[in-house]
């Protein structure tokens, strides 16, 4: 197996071991992936064992097998979950920032049009003499 599948193998393991299903109400990993009991594990595990299989079906796949498949890590899987965003935009994430916080007594901003108007009245009052 390559090294991709192996780490999202592991990734996969990692959660069912830490789910509910194998934690609590001792059911084996290989019960809980299949599909009366698949439908109770956490979000993450449902899309590891899709990508996981994703992976596998990719080591056969004639179109990928030239190319391989996308390596996946384990630790973009963590960061992509605590918050942290891997999508890159302009250079910068783009999940990131993005939202000033505000505690509700700022200024309103003024209408770009009371700008120009503003800016209109001065260069008038500026021109009579």
């Amino acid at each position: 197996m390559p090294s991709s599948c192996k780490e999202i193998r592991a990734a996969l393991a990692q959660c069912l071991q830490e789910s509910e299903c194998v934690m609590v109400q001792r059911h084996s990993a290989a019960d809980c992936l299949r599909p009366p009991l698949s439908e109770t594990l956490p979000t993450k595990c449902q899309q590891l064992k899709k990508g996981f299989g994703e992976c596998r079906r990719g080591m056969i796949d004639m179109r990928k097998r030239f190319r391989g498949n996308q390596p996946i890590t384990f630790k973009t899987l963590e960061t992509s979950e605590s918050g942290e965003g891997y999508q890159l935009y302009a250079g910068r994430s783009a999940f990131a920032g993005g939202v000033k916080k505000t505690d509700g007594n700022e200024p309103e901003p003024q209408d770009w049009r009371e700008v120009e108007n503003e800016k209109y009245r001065q260069e008038q009052a500026s021109k009579k003499p």
